[in-house]
């Protein structure tokens, strides 16, 4: 018995379609799921899978204030400028990067249309904790 992994990730969003949108025009994610024929949750929703991990994005009322609370991916350094032209093209909110240590990876920080934070970013754990001096 124990956690294998997470299971997926849901965000509460105020249209589906723009949502698709911003995941699959936006990041690449793979739309795989619509239950506009037949709903069996709490509302509408989609799947998506987007670097191995399921994404559902349901119709809901989307947080109220845009918060520091975000979800992270692993990029490789040279792909950063494209995903952010490609975010940009989109209207997507891209904020400016917090201060960083050397050795601590690089990172690109945006916003959905739902105010979820996202962040697309180049190191890993070890790397991190090497540079704060850490092990585990």
């Amino acid at each position: 018995m124990g956690i294998e992994g997470i299971s997926h990730i849901t965000f509460l969003v105020r249209d589906l379609e723009r949502m698709a949108m911003f995941l699959c025009e936006g990041l690449g994610a793979r739309e795989v799921y619509d239950s506009k024929p037949k709903n069996f949750s709490l509302s509408r929703e989609k799947f998506f899978v987007l670097g191995g991990v399921w994404i559902a994005a349901m119709e809901g009322t989307p947080p109220a204030e845009r918060t520091y609370r975000h979800l992270a991916f692993k990029v490789a350094e040279t792909d950063l400028p494209v995903f952010e032209q490609r975010l940009r093209s989109l209207g997507v909110d891209i904020q400016p990067p917090r201060p960083r240590v050397p050795g601590e990876g690089t990172s690109l920080y945006f916003y959905d249309f739902d105010n979820h934070l996202y962040e697309l970013h180049t190191g890993t754990l070890d790397e991190r904790l090497a540079r704060y001096g850490t092990e585990y």
